[in-house]
Order: C-alpha cells, then sequence, then structure tokens
C-alpha cells in the first residue's frame, strides 16, 4: 500500500511497464533479421520505381531535362494510344469472360460425378507458361486448317452446309469457246437442238480431279436434244494430245453444272456425268451454255484469326483459356462455405435452380467474384507474354498493349524515357485497383 493510500488519497499509478514482443525477441534482433529483406526489396523495388519516375523526365540521351513531354507523348504517339486501347479492351472483356466462365464450371462441377478430375482440367492451363501458352496457340490460330485447330473447326462446320467446289482454279484454255462472265463462263454462240457441244477446260491437275472422275468421253448427237462434254483438256507431254479434243488420258469434269440461258433467264440447267458428259432438252435449243460461278467456288480457309480485326479477341481467347481454371478454384472455394441451409431454403420456397443460382448463389459469391475479377484486372494491366508470342509482325501494332509498347520503346526504338513514362502509368493504373482489392481482402478477415 502506498503512503497516498494510507492517507485516503487517490492510488499513484504504477509505472507503465514496457510491451515484449509474442516471441520474446528484441527490437534490436528483430531489426538485424529484416535488414536483408528490406534491403532486397529497397534495391528490387524501391529503386527500380524511383528510378524510372525519375528517368521519365529525361530526355532520350538522359542528360536534358524533358519535363512532362514523355507523358505528353502517352496521349498523341499513335502506337501509345493503340496500345491503351487495347489494355481498356482487356481489362473490359478479360477478367469478366474468365470469371464468369469459373463461376459456370464452379456451380456445375458441384453437380457433377467426376467434378474433381473436370476441375484438375480446366485449371491445367494454369501449370504452363505465358511462353509455352503463346507457342500453343499461335499453332491453333494458323491460317491454314490442316495445321490450325481453330480453322480446321471453323471450316469444317462451315463446309457441312456450303460445300466449295472440286474445281476452284478450272478457266478455259486457248481456242475455247467459252468467255468469262459473272464468275463463271459462258459460250460464245448458241447451241441449237441436235449438235454436239464440247466444253474443253483447264487449270486442274490430274492428280487433283475428284476420286469420282472418269476418263472423258466425246459427245454424241442426240437429234431433238443438247449433248455436250466437259472435261479437262490437257494431257501430259509435249505435243500429245489434241487441242479441243477428247484425249484418252483426259479426265471429264463429274458434276460440273451447265445452265442454258435466253434472255438472261435459266430455261434448263444439268450436271455433267462421271466421264463429263451432258445432256439438254430440247427447250435449251438457241440457248447460251453456262458454267456458272458456283462450278469454281474456291475453298473456304476458314478465318485470319490473327488478322488486324481479330487478333485482340483472339489472343484474349488464349488467356481466357489460361485463367479460368484459377477464377474457378477461388470461386469453388467460396461456393463450398455457403450454408446449405440457404440453398435448400430457397427450393422449399419454390424458386427455381436459376432462381436459386441469380438470387441466393451469386450474391453469396459477390466479394469472392469481385476478389477474382479485381485480381485478373491487375494481371492484365500488365500482360505482355501473349501478346509478343501469337500476334504476327503484321497484326503486332493492331494488337499491341502498354506493357509490349514499353519493351518497343525502351529496346527497340531507344527511346527510354518513354518507356520510363509508360512503366509510371502503368504503375499509377495498377495502384487503384491494388488498393481495392487489398481493402476488400482485410474487410473479409474482419468477418
Amino acid at each position: 500500500m502506498t503512503s497516498a493510500t494510507a492517507a485516503g488519497g487517490p492510488p499513484t499509478p504504477a509505472a507503465p511497464k514496457s510491451r515484449k514482443s509474442v516471441t520474446g525477441t528484441r527490437k534490436s534482433v528483430a531489426v538485424l533479421f529484416l535488414l536483408p529483406a528490406l534491403v532486397l526489396l529497397g534495391a528490387l523495388v524501391v529503386y527500380p520505381i524511383g528510378y524510372s519516375l525519375i528517368r521519365s523526365f529525361y530526355d532520350q540521351s538522359g542528360s536534358g531535362f524533358a519535363g512532362f513531354d514523355n507523358y505528353e507523348a502517352l496521349f498523341t504517339d499513335d502506337g501509345i494510344r493503340t496500345a491503351l486501347k487495347n489494355n481498356i479492351i482487356w481489362v473490359v472483356f478479360a477478367p469478366t469472360v474468365a470469371t464468369a466462365l469459373g463461376l459456370i464450371f464452379a456451380v456445375l462441377t458441384e453437380r457433377v460425378r467426376w467434378g474433381t478430375a473436370f476441375k484438375l482440367v480446366v485449371f491445367m492451363p494454369m501449370a504452363i507458361s505465358m511462353l509455352a501458352a503463346g507457342i500453343i496457340f499461335r499453332l491453333v490460330y494458323d491460317q491454314d486448317p490442316d495445321k490450325g485447330f481453330a480453322n480446321a473447326v471453323w471450316v469444317g462446320i462451315h463446309d457441312t452446309f456450303a460445300e466449295s467446289s472440286a474445281f476452284p482454279k478450272a478457266h478455259p484454255g486457248r481456242e475455247s469457246p467459252l468467255v468469262a462472265q459473272s464468275g463463271g463462263f459462258v459460250t460464245k454462240e448458241p447451241v441449237r437442238s441436235g449438235e454436239a457441244v464440247t466444253l474443253p477446260l483447264v487449270g486442274v491437275a490430274p492428280d487433283q480431279m475428284p476420286d469420282g472422275a472418269k476418263a472423258a468421253a466425246a459427245p454424241q448427237a442426240d437429234p431433238g436434244k443438247i449433248t455436250g462434254t466437259t472435261w479437262q483438256d490437257f494431257t501430259r507431254g509435249k505435243g500429245v494430245g489434241k487441242l479441243g479434243g477428247v484425249d484418252a488420258s483426259e479426265f471429264g469434269y463429274p458434276g460440273m453444272k451447265i445452265e442454258a440461258v435466253k434472255d438472261g433467264k435459266v430455261v434448263a440447267s444439268t450436271e455433267a456425268a462421271a466421264d463429263g458428259t451432258f445432256t439438254l432438252p430440247a427447250s435449251a435449243d438457241g440457248a447460251q451454255l453456262r458454267l456458272p460461278a458456283s462450278n469454281f467456288k474456291e475453298p473456304y480457309n476458314g478465318l485470319n484469326w490473327l488478322g488486324p480485326s481479330l487478333v485482340t479477341p483472339a489472343i484474349i481467347g488464349s488467356y481466357v483459356w489460361m485463367w479460368a481454371g484459377f477464377a474457378m478454384v477461388l470461386i469453388a472455394a467460396g461456393l463450398a462455405g455457403i450454408p446449405r441451409e440457404l440453398l435448400e431454403a430457397a427450393r422449399v420456397d419454390g424458386a427455381t435452380e436459376w432462381q436459386v443460382f441469380r438470387r441466393v448463389t451469386v450474391p453469396l459469391l459477390a466479394p469472392v467474384l469481385a476478389v477474382v475479377a479485381v485480381t485478373l484486372m491487375i494481371n492484365v494491366l500488365k500482360i505482355f507474354d501473349l501478346v509478343f508470342i501469337i500476334a504476327p509482325g503484321s497484326s503486332q501494332d493492331d494488337a499491341n498493349v502498354l506493357a509490349l509498347e514499353l519493351y518497343r520503346k525502351g529496346f527497340s526504338e531507344d527511346q527510354p524515357g518513354i518507356a520510363s513514362a509508360i512503366s509510371v502509368f502503368l504503375l499509377l493504373l495498377v495502384i487503384p485497383v491494388m488498393w481495392f482489392n487489398i481493402r476488400r481482402l482485410r474487410r473479409e478477415v474482419r468477418r
């Protein structure tokens, strides 16, 4: 008991005790252990950021102060403006599509017997580096359907409904009775009943003729009808074969469509047999014979995925392929934490599965969806590898993004001041998104 207490006065407060570390470690020892990490942090993070900020205010040589000229170039240089526009497209679409697919996969795999195996397959692209993924999708988007998977599928679907011609290169040769018209060919003179007509063509190699093609047969006149032959008027070897005449080694054009046209109207039509012969009725008398353009339709080679108009959506597709699994895993973890009682209560109240998903599942997953979307936004702001590898040189300007433009300005065009300004600008874009993400994560921890 203190003297003040004995005298009836207020107790004298005791001296505050010094707070000890939870582990009992002295501050000096803690600082000693943190020092290497702080040195590395300063050398690898703080110094490069500070140096880039300072360098962004200097000219190309680094000796002259340029003020805000380098930052002005961010909004006046055509290449940087294209990159900025593409970055906006990336930020809007890539995280949205990847998050939506991740949500769908996470919800559906809960109802699939082999859900774990499916999740493993979807998540597997995350184990592939950006470099490898870029090489894979450079092949996937190849223009040649025999090499590129995307065009192989696209051409297969297209040809199911609109088959191309077997004779895209066929055309009249020398001294031919045919002339070009509207993508096809038409006879120079009208034909008459009882007349045998020859329609010779060239341009198709014998080994490229359809499998059903047979040796061409000379046309035989038939009174009251118009007969003829359309065939490949070419025989290998110098001086072999007769021009305009059917030779034994020459093939007919099976399936070639022939139309009889009078006054611009088709009065009769037919298709050539396997040996190239055809017959038209008497109504074709006085008409011109036409081989329509459909006979010479070029084969469909698919889409130019890496052309100027589709290159950015194509690369975004490859990014979604990689990161949808990441979104699925995080959303599935959030989905596992949803109380099943809420879902069952909604079903008992008569809600359909779609209503349960839209009114219960998605609102409860909103914090997780926000974290996933924001994390992907930060990631796409720095996208470089996929664009650099997938986009060919002819389309790289159209697919340009800020990180790629930073690389080009700094290393290809030797403009380190502008490159530093781009890096600072990217940092300024990332900081608000990171702050939002960290704030949301802290809010979740408090809960």
